[in-house]
Protein backbone atom coordinates (compact mmCIF):
# COMPACT_ATOMS: atom_id res chain seq x y z
CA UNK A 1 0.00 0.00 0.00
CA UNK A 2 1.60 3.63 -0.86
CA UNK A 3 1.62 6.16 1.54
CA UNK A 4 -1.66 7.81 0.58
CA UNK A 5 -5.34 6.71 1.67
CA UNK A 6 -6.44 3.61 -0.13
CA UNK A 7 -10.15 4.23 -1.05
CA UNK A 8 -13.18 1.14 -0.93
CA UNK A 9 -15.26 0.95 -3.16
CA UNK A 10 -17.94 2.01 -1.22
CA UNK A 11 -15.93 4.83 -0.04
CA UNK A 12 -15.38 6.26 -3.82
CA UNK A 13 -18.80 5.31 -4.37
CA UNK A 14 -19.92 7.68 -1.62
CA UNK A 15 -17.67 10.52 -2.77
CA UNK A 16 -18.77 10.74 -5.80
CA UNK A 17 -22.37 11.94 -4.25
CA UNK A 18 -20.64 14.33 -2.07
CA UNK A 19 -21.85 17.73 -2.74
CA UNK A 20 -18.49 18.88 -1.90
CA UNK A 21 -17.05 17.17 -5.44
CA UNK A 22 -19.32 19.04 -7.53
CA UNK A 23 -16.98 20.25 -9.77
CA UNK A 24 -17.77 24.29 -11.27
CA UNK A 25 -18.98 24.31 -14.88
CA UNK A 26 -19.45 27.80 -14.31
CA UNK A 27 -17.55 29.93 -17.19
CA UNK A 28 -16.81 33.87 -16.44
CA UNK A 29 -15.31 36.05 -18.64
CA UNK A 30 -11.86 37.08 -18.91
CA UNK A 31 -11.04 40.10 -21.19
CA UNK A 32 -7.98 40.68 -23.33
CA UNK A 33 -6.10 43.43 -21.42
CA UNK A 34 -2.70 43.01 -23.48
CA UNK A 35 -0.52 40.86 -25.54
CA UNK A 36 3.15 40.35 -26.63
CA UNK A 37 5.49 38.01 -28.21
CA UNK A 38 8.73 36.64 -28.55
CA UNK A 39 9.85 35.35 -31.53
CA UNK A 40 10.18 30.88 -31.31
CA UNK A 41 13.92 31.44 -32.84
CA UNK A 42 15.31 33.66 -29.73
CA UNK A 43 18.46 32.59 -28.62
CA UNK A 44 21.56 33.07 -26.36
CA UNK A 45 24.78 32.62 -26.67
CA UNK A 46 26.01 30.11 -23.43
CA UNK A 47 28.63 31.78 -21.24
CA UNK A 48 32.25 31.03 -22.29
CA UNK A 49 33.39 29.51 -19.70
CA UNK A 50 30.90 26.66 -20.70
CA UNK A 51 32.52 25.30 -23.14
CA UNK A 52 32.34 24.17 -26.72
CA UNK A 53 29.92 21.62 -26.48
CA UNK A 54 27.23 24.31 -25.49
CA UNK A 55 27.87 26.67 -28.53
CA UNK A 56 25.04 24.82 -30.07
CA UNK A 57 21.56 23.20 -28.71
CA UNK A 58 19.61 20.42 -30.06
CA UNK A 59 22.27 17.92 -31.46
CA UNK A 60 20.65 14.64 -30.02
CA UNK A 61 17.68 15.45 -30.89
CA UNK A 62 14.67 13.85 -33.12
CA UNK A 63 15.25 10.82 -31.49
CA UNK A 64 18.25 10.15 -33.26
CA UNK A 65 20.79 7.95 -31.62
CA UNK A 66 23.49 9.97 -32.84
CA UNK A 67 24.80 13.39 -32.38
CA UNK A 68 24.28 15.90 -35.19
CA UNK A 69 26.38 18.94 -35.80
CA UNK A 70 25.05 19.81 -39.04
CA UNK A 71 22.90 23.48 -38.06
CA UNK A 72 19.09 23.25 -39.30
CA UNK A 73 19.30 19.86 -40.78
CA UNK A 74 16.47 17.79 -38.65
CA UNK A 75 13.05 19.09 -39.13
CA UNK A 76 10.99 18.96 -36.77
CA UNK A 77 7.10 17.83 -36.59
CA UNK A 78 4.54 18.59 -33.52
CA UNK A 79 3.41 16.56 -30.99
CA UNK A 80 -0.11 16.92 -32.24
CA UNK A 81 -1.13 15.18 -35.08
CA UNK A 82 -1.50 11.71 -36.91
CA UNK A 83 1.20 9.18 -36.34
CA UNK A 84 0.45 8.07 -40.76
CA UNK A 85 -0.02 11.90 -41.12
CA UNK A 86 2.85 13.94 -39.35
CA UNK A 87 2.47 17.55 -39.47
CA UNK A 88 5.90 20.21 -39.83
CA UNK A 89 6.16 22.42 -37.38
CA UNK A 90 8.48 24.94 -39.25
CA UNK A 91 11.03 24.76 -36.67
CA UNK A 92 14.45 22.64 -37.04
CA UNK A 93 17.33 21.71 -35.07
CA UNK A 94 20.45 22.23 -34.06
CA UNK A 95 20.72 25.43 -33.30
CA UNK A 96 23.31 28.04 -32.83
CA UNK A 97 23.32 29.16 -29.10
CA UNK A 98 21.02 28.16 -26.91
CA UNK A 99 17.22 27.98 -27.36
CA UNK A 100 16.03 30.84 -24.82
CA UNK A 101 12.12 28.89 -25.36
CA UNK A 102 9.80 26.84 -24.39
CA UNK A 103 8.61 28.83 -21.09
CA UNK A 104 7.45 26.85 -18.13
CA UNK A 105 7.10 29.11 -15.52
CA UNK A 106 7.15 32.89 -14.35
CA UNK A 107 6.67 35.42 -11.87
CA UNK A 108 5.55 38.96 -11.85
CA UNK A 109 8.12 41.42 -10.78
CA UNK A 110 5.66 44.14 -10.47
CA UNK A 111 4.91 46.56 -13.67
CA UNK A 112 5.85 45.13 -17.09
CA UNK A 113 8.83 42.95 -15.52
CA UNK A 114 8.60 39.61 -15.09
CA UNK A 115 11.34 36.57 -13.89
CA UNK A 116 10.50 33.88 -16.82
CA UNK A 117 11.87 30.16 -16.42
CA UNK A 118 12.97 27.78 -19.72
CA UNK A 119 11.90 24.28 -19.75
CA UNK A 120 14.62 21.57 -19.64
CA UNK A 121 15.10 21.92 -23.13
CA UNK A 122 13.66 19.55 -26.01
CA UNK A 123 11.45 17.65 -23.95
CA UNK A 124 13.91 14.52 -21.95
CA UNK A 125 16.87 13.97 -20.45
CA UNK A 126 18.51 12.19 -23.62
CA UNK A 127 17.84 15.29 -26.29
CA UNK A 128 18.05 18.03 -23.71
CA UNK A 129 22.02 17.32 -22.95
CA UNK A 130 23.64 20.18 -24.56
CA UNK A 131 20.64 22.71 -23.47
CA UNK A 132 21.54 25.28 -20.26
CA UNK A 133 18.62 25.61 -17.42
CA UNK A 134 17.93 29.54 -17.47
CA UNK A 135 15.89 31.94 -15.82
CA UNK A 136 15.27 35.42 -18.00
CA UNK A 137 14.21 38.87 -16.37
CA UNK A 138 11.80 40.18 -19.09
CA UNK A 139 10.33 43.30 -19.73
CA UNK A 140 6.65 43.68 -21.80
CA UNK A 141 5.46 46.39 -23.82
CA UNK A 142 1.73 45.72 -24.13
CA UNK A 143 1.41 48.51 -26.31
CA UNK A 144 3.95 47.40 -29.27
CA UNK A 145 3.31 43.76 -28.46
CA UNK A 146 6.55 43.32 -27.81
CA UNK A 147 8.82 40.86 -25.24
CA UNK A 148 12.64 42.30 -24.69
CA UNK A 149 15.17 39.88 -22.15
CA UNK A 150 17.08 42.10 -20.20
CA UNK A 151 19.43 39.15 -19.02
CA UNK A 152 19.49 35.65 -18.66
CA UNK A 153 21.07 34.01 -15.00
CA UNK A 154 22.71 30.37 -15.97
CA UNK A 155 21.74 27.62 -13.47
CA UNK A 156 25.19 26.36 -11.92
CA UNK A 157 26.08 23.81 -8.71
CA UNK A 158 29.67 25.57 -8.14
CA UNK A 159 29.38 24.27 -4.35
CA UNK A 160 28.28 20.73 -5.66
CA UNK A 161 25.23 20.91 -3.71
CA UNK A 162 23.38 18.87 -6.17
CA UNK A 163 23.21 15.09 -4.35
CA UNK A 164 23.86 13.30 -7.64
CA UNK A 165 26.04 13.17 -10.81
CA UNK A 166 25.63 16.27 -13.00
CA UNK A 167 26.31 16.77 -16.89
CA UNK A 168 28.68 19.16 -16.06
CA UNK A 169 30.88 17.61 -13.30
CA UNK A 170 34.32 17.58 -14.57
CA UNK A 171 33.92 21.71 -14.48
CA UNK A 172 34.35 24.52 -12.56
CA UNK A 173 31.10 26.15 -13.17
CA UNK A 174 29.08 23.42 -12.65
CA UNK A 175 26.24 24.95 -15.49
CA UNK A 176 22.71 22.91 -15.26
CA UNK A 177 21.50 21.13 -18.11
CA UNK A 178 18.27 19.16 -19.06
CA UNK A 179 19.74 15.82 -18.12
CA UNK A 180 20.07 17.28 -14.98
CA UNK A 181 16.47 18.83 -14.12
CA UNK A 182 13.53 19.21 -15.63
CA UNK A 183 12.35 23.38 -14.02
CA UNK A 184 8.73 23.94 -14.65
CA UNK A 185 7.72 26.31 -11.82
CA UNK A 186 9.80 29.15 -10.12
CA UNK A 187 9.19 31.72 -6.91
CA UNK A 188 11.41 34.07 -5.28
CA UNK A 189 11.09 33.30 -1.83
CA UNK A 190 13.28 35.50 0.11
CA UNK A 191 16.77 35.99 -1.31
CA UNK A 192 16.18 32.75 -3.13
CA UNK A 193 14.56 31.34 -6.50
CA UNK A 194 12.68 28.04 -5.76
CA UNK A 195 12.26 25.85 -8.55
CA UNK A 196 9.64 22.89 -9.26
CA UNK A 197 10.98 19.60 -10.80
CA UNK A 198 9.25 17.14 -12.93
CA UNK A 199 12.74 14.76 -12.74
CA UNK A 200 12.89 13.94 -9.08
CA UNK A 201 10.81 15.57 -8.40
CA UNK A 202 12.52 17.92 -6.41
CA UNK A 203 12.24 21.63 -5.29
CA UNK A 204 15.56 23.55 -6.48
CA UNK A 205 17.07 26.21 -4.29
CA UNK A 206 19.09 29.07 -6.01
CA UNK A 207 20.62 32.42 -4.95
CA UNK A 208 19.59 35.15 -7.64
CA UNK A 209 22.51 34.33 -9.29
CA UNK A 210 21.50 31.17 -10.63
CA UNK A 211 24.05 28.95 -7.71
CA UNK A 212 22.81 25.85 -6.51
CA UNK A 213 21.89 26.49 -2.42
CA UNK A 214 19.74 23.17 -2.34
CA UNK A 215 17.84 20.10 -2.90
CA UNK A 216 14.17 19.74 -1.65
CA UNK A 217 13.02 16.36 -2.19
CA UNK A 218 9.10 15.27 -2.07
CA UNK A 219 9.45 13.02 1.11
CA UNK A 220 5.84 12.27 2.58
CA UNK A 221 5.55 10.41 6.31
CA UNK A 222 9.54 9.43 5.52
CA UNK A 223 8.57 8.15 2.35
CA UNK A 224 10.03 9.74 -0.95
CA UNK A 225 8.34 10.39 -3.78
CA UNK A 226 9.77 9.14 -7.20
CA UNK A 227 9.82 9.01 -10.86
CA UNK A 228 11.50 6.74 -12.88
CA UNK A 229 14.03 9.49 -13.68
CA UNK A 230 14.51 10.57 -10.31
CA UNK A 231 18.54 9.59 -9.18
CA UNK A 232 17.85 6.57 -6.73
CA UNK A 233 15.84 4.86 -9.88
CA UNK A 234 19.36 4.28 -10.74
CA UNK A 235 19.44 1.51 -8.09
CA UNK A 236 16.82 -0.54 -9.25
CA UNK A 237 15.72 -3.96 -7.97
CA UNK A 238 16.58 -7.26 -9.60
CA UNK A 239 13.10 -8.06 -11.04
CA UNK A 240 11.28 -5.48 -13.29
CA UNK A 241 7.90 -6.14 -11.16
CA UNK A 242 9.73 -4.82 -8.10
CA UNK A 243 10.67 -1.47 -9.39
CA UNK A 244 7.73 0.52 -8.22
CA UNK A 245 7.90 4.46 -8.42
CA UNK A 246 4.88 6.79 -7.76
CA UNK A 247 4.93 9.53 -9.99
CA UNK A 248 5.25 9.12 -13.61
CA UNK A 249 7.76 10.52 -15.74
CA UNK A 250 6.85 14.38 -16.25
CA UNK A 251 4.00 14.04 -14.10
CA UNK A 252 6.32 15.82 -11.20
CA UNK A 253 5.97 19.27 -9.62
CA UNK A 254 5.11 20.96 -12.63
CA UNK A 255 3.55 23.78 -10.72
CA UNK A 256 4.35 26.00 -7.49
CA UNK A 257 2.80 28.53 -5.50
CA UNK A 258 3.73 30.69 -3.04
CA UNK A 259 1.42 31.77 0.12
CA UNK A 260 0.66 35.27 0.11
CA UNK A 261 2.70 35.88 3.65
CA UNK A 262 5.73 33.84 2.11
CA UNK A 263 6.02 31.10 4.54
CA UNK A 264 4.82 28.15 2.67
CA UNK A 265 5.39 26.83 -0.82
CA UNK A 266 2.58 24.51 -2.37
CA UNK A 267 4.21 22.37 -5.37
CA UNK A 268 1.35 20.63 -7.51
CA UNK A 269 1.74 17.59 -9.02
CA UNK A 270 0.86 17.57 -12.82
CA UNK A 271 -0.57 13.99 -13.03
CA UNK A 272 -2.19 11.81 -10.53
CA UNK A 273 -0.03 9.66 -8.83
CA UNK A 274 0.23 5.82 -9.11
CA UNK A 275 -1.07 3.86 -6.21
CA UNK A 276 0.46 0.87 -6.12
CA UNK A 277 -2.62 -1.13 -4.07
CA UNK A 278 -4.64 -0.80 -6.65
CA UNK A 279 -2.17 -0.78 -9.36
CA UNK A 280 -3.89 2.31 -10.86
CA UNK A 281 -3.64 5.65 -10.83
CA UNK A 282 -5.26 7.67 -7.73
CA UNK A 283 -8.71 8.24 -9.12
CA UNK A 284 -12.41 8.77 -7.81
CA UNK A 285 -15.32 6.57 -10.22
CA UNK A 286 -14.29 7.59 -13.43
CA UNK A 287 -11.94 11.33 -12.43
CA UNK A 288 -8.73 10.94 -11.95
CA UNK A 289 -6.95 13.78 -9.20
CA UNK A 290 -3.88 15.76 -8.47
CA UNK A 291 -2.52 16.49 -5.14
CA UNK A 292 -1.14 20.02 -3.23
CA UNK A 293 1.28 19.42 -0.99
CA UNK A 294 2.63 22.08 1.47
CA UNK A 295 6.55 23.54 2.30
CA UNK A 296 7.06 24.84 5.00
CA UNK A 297 10.19 27.44 4.41
CA UNK A 298 11.75 28.23 7.30
CA UNK A 299 12.56 24.34 7.68
CA UNK A 300 12.81 23.55 4.05
CA UNK A 301 10.62 20.40 5.03
CA UNK A 302 6.96 19.07 4.29
CA UNK A 303 4.12 19.97 6.42
CA UNK A 304 2.14 16.59 5.71
CA UNK A 305 -0.40 18.89 4.87
CA UNK A 306 -2.26 18.14 1.61
CA UNK A 307 -5.16 18.90 -0.95
CA UNK A 308 -6.53 17.18 -3.61
CA UNK A 309 -7.60 18.69 -6.82
CA UNK A 310 -10.31 17.10 -8.99
CA UNK A 311 -9.49 17.33 -12.87
CA UNK A 312 -12.07 17.36 -15.05
CA UNK A 313 -11.26 14.55 -17.84
CA UNK A 314 -8.72 12.13 -18.23
CA UNK A 315 -5.61 12.94 -19.48
CA UNK A 316 -5.77 16.78 -18.58
CA UNK A 317 -2.78 18.07 -16.73
CA UNK A 318 -2.42 20.17 -13.98
CA UNK A 319 -0.01 23.06 -15.80
CA UNK A 320 0.12 26.06 -12.96
CA UNK A 321 -0.81 27.33 -10.06
CA UNK A 322 -0.41 30.59 -8.11
CA UNK A 323 -2.61 31.63 -5.00
CA UNK A 324 -4.97 34.96 -5.37
CA UNK A 325 -5.21 35.55 -1.07
CA UNK A 326 -4.31 33.50 1.77
CA UNK A 327 -7.55 30.92 0.80
CA UNK A 328 -8.02 30.96 -2.79
CA UNK A 329 -6.12 30.64 -5.50
CA UNK A 330 -5.78 29.99 -9.66
CA UNK A 331 -4.85 26.50 -11.29
CA UNK A 332 -4.23 26.32 -15.15
CA UNK A 333 -5.99 22.57 -16.30
CA UNK A 334 -5.78 21.66 -19.53
CA UNK A 335 -5.94 18.45 -21.85
CA UNK A 336 -2.34 17.56 -23.50
CA UNK A 337 -3.39 16.45 -26.60
CA UNK A 338 -4.88 19.40 -28.73
CA UNK A 339 -3.92 22.36 -30.28
CA UNK A 340 -4.54 24.75 -32.97
CA UNK A 341 -7.50 26.54 -34.20
CA UNK A 342 -8.58 27.22 -38.16
CA UNK A 343 -8.62 25.36 -40.53
CA UNK A 344 -9.47 22.55 -38.56
CA UNK A 345 -9.48 18.73 -40.18
CA UNK A 346 -12.86 16.98 -41.00
CA UNK A 347 -13.22 13.35 -40.59
CA UNK A 348 -9.83 12.17 -41.97
CA UNK A 349 -6.46 13.47 -40.65
CA UNK A 350 -4.61 15.46 -43.13
CA UNK A 351 -1.24 17.63 -42.88
CA UNK A 352 -2.74 20.82 -44.27
CA UNK A 353 -5.03 21.49 -41.56
CA UNK A 354 -5.58 20.85 -37.21
CA UNK A 355 -6.18 17.57 -36.80
CA UNK A 356 -7.44 18.32 -32.99
CA UNK A 357 -8.13 21.86 -32.24
CA UNK A 358 -7.66 23.16 -28.98
CA UNK A 359 -10.60 22.16 -26.83
CA UNK A 360 -10.10 22.18 -23.17
CA UNK A 361 -7.47 24.85 -21.87
CA UNK A 362 -8.62 26.47 -18.70
CA UNK A 363 -7.87 28.66 -15.40
CA UNK A 364 -10.03 27.28 -12.56
CA UNK A 365 -10.63 29.58 -9.61
CA UNK A 366 -9.92 26.96 -5.76
CA UNK A 367 -10.76 27.37 -2.82
CA UNK A 368 -8.28 26.03 0.18
CA UNK A 369 -10.32 26.80 3.02
CA UNK A 370 -12.76 24.64 2.77
CA UNK A 371 -11.63 21.11 1.58
CA UNK A 372 -14.22 18.32 1.56
CA UNK A 373 -13.77 15.49 4.29
CA UNK A 374 -11.63 13.73 1.89
CA UNK A 375 -9.41 16.72 0.78
CA UNK A 376 -10.84 18.31 -2.28
CA UNK A 377 -10.63 21.73 -2.86
CA UNK A 378 -13.74 23.44 -4.17
CA UNK A 379 -13.58 24.57 -7.81
CA UNK A 380 -15.34 28.20 -7.55
CA UNK A 381 -15.32 29.31 -11.34
CA UNK A 382 -13.04 29.21 -14.21
CA UNK A 383 -12.39 30.85 -17.72
CA UNK A 384 -12.07 29.59 -21.09
CA UNK A 385 -8.60 30.17 -22.58
CA UNK A 386 -10.20 29.10 -26.05
CA UNK A 387 -13.23 31.82 -25.95
CA UNK A 388 -11.39 35.29 -24.60
CA UNK A 389 -13.58 38.77 -25.01
CA UNK A 390 -11.53 40.93 -26.48
CA UNK A 391 -13.40 43.75 -27.72
CA UNK A 392 -10.79 46.13 -27.59
CA UNK A 393 -8.91 44.33 -30.60
CA UNK A 394 -5.68 43.82 -28.00
CA UNK A 395 -4.43 40.47 -30.14
CA UNK A 396 -1.16 40.58 -31.95
CA UNK A 397 -0.91 37.08 -33.35
CA UNK A 398 -4.48 35.27 -34.68
CA UNK A 399 -7.31 36.46 -35.93
CA UNK A 400 -8.25 39.67 -33.71
CA UNK A 401 -11.43 39.27 -32.95
CA UNK A 402 -14.24 40.00 -30.88
CA UNK A 403 -13.58 36.76 -29.41
CA UNK A 404 -9.92 35.71 -28.66
CA UNK A 405 -8.03 32.29 -28.74
CA UNK A 406 -5.26 30.83 -27.22
CA UNK A 407 -4.49 27.98 -29.11
CA UNK A 408 -1.25 26.27 -27.85
CA UNK A 409 -0.88 23.02 -26.63
CA UNK A 410 0.45 23.70 -23.39
CA UNK A 411 -0.38 27.26 -21.83
CA UNK A 412 1.89 27.02 -18.80
CA UNK A 413 3.11 29.73 -17.08
CA UNK A 414 0.49 32.21 -14.84
CA UNK A 415 1.93 34.75 -13.02
CA UNK A 416 -0.64 37.49 -11.13
CA UNK A 417 0.06 40.79 -11.42
CA UNK A 418 -2.18 42.74 -9.12
CA UNK A 419 -5.58 42.04 -8.14
CA UNK A 420 -7.66 41.59 -11.13
CA UNK A 421 -5.26 40.80 -14.04
CA UNK A 422 -2.79 37.87 -14.65
CA UNK A 423 -0.23 36.93 -17.52
CA UNK A 424 -0.81 33.21 -19.39
CA UNK A 425 2.73 32.06 -21.09
CA UNK A 426 2.68 29.29 -23.47
CA UNK A 427 5.44 26.78 -23.63
CA UNK A 428 5.79 26.30 -27.09
CA UNK A 429 8.21 23.17 -26.96
CA UNK A 430 10.69 24.50 -29.32
CA UNK A 431 10.47 23.62 -32.10
CA UNK A 432 7.48 21.16 -31.67
CA UNK A 433 4.58 23.55 -30.96
CA UNK A 434 2.65 24.65 -33.64
CA UNK A 435 -0.57 25.98 -33.32
CA UNK A 436 -1.46 29.56 -33.83
CA UNK A 437 -0.12 28.88 -37.60
CA UNK A 438 0.26 26.05 -39.62
CA UNK A 439 3.76 25.22 -40.46
CA UNK A 440 5.27 27.65 -38.26
CA UNK A 441 6.70 26.85 -34.95
CA UNK A 442 4.83 29.05 -31.76
CA UNK A 443 6.24 32.02 -30.42
CA UNK A 444 6.26 32.52 -26.86
CA UNK A 445 2.94 34.48 -26.30
CA UNK A 446 2.49 36.96 -22.80
CA UNK A 447 -1.38 37.33 -22.85
CA UNK A 448 -2.73 40.16 -20.40
CA UNK A 449 -6.28 39.14 -19.07
CA UNK A 450 -8.44 41.01 -17.34
CA UNK A 451 -10.09 38.35 -14.94
CA UNK A 452 -12.51 40.36 -12.32
CA UNK A 453 -15.04 38.38 -13.26
CA UNK A 454 -13.09 34.95 -11.75
CA UNK A 455 -11.72 36.88 -8.95
CA UNK A 456 -14.91 37.98 -7.93
CA UNK A 457 -17.06 34.59 -8.45
CA UNK A 458 -18.01 32.95 -5.17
Amino acid sequence: MSVFWKLSALTVSALVMLPGLAQAQTAVEARLAGHATLAATSAVAAPRDAGAFFATAGKFANGKRQRNEQLGSESANTFVGDSKYPRASGGTLPIKGQSVQGFSGMVSLGGNEFLVLTDNGFGNKVNSQDALLMVHHMTVNWSKGQVARRSTTFLSDPKKLVPFHIQNENTQRRYLTGIDFDPESIQVVGNEWWIGDEFGPYILRTDQQGRVLGVIEATVSGKTLASPDHYMQGRLPNLPSEALFEVRRSNGFESMAKSVDGSKVYPMFEGPLYDAASKSVEKIGDKTYVRIMEVDVATRRYTGKQWKYLLEEIGNVAADFQMLDASTGLVIERDDATEGQSPACPSEARTDCFTRPARFKRVYKIDLSSPDAEGFVRKVAYIDLTRIANPKRLAKLGPNEASFVLPHLGPEGLAIVDATHIVLVNDNNFPYSSGRALGKPDDNELTLLDIRALVEAR
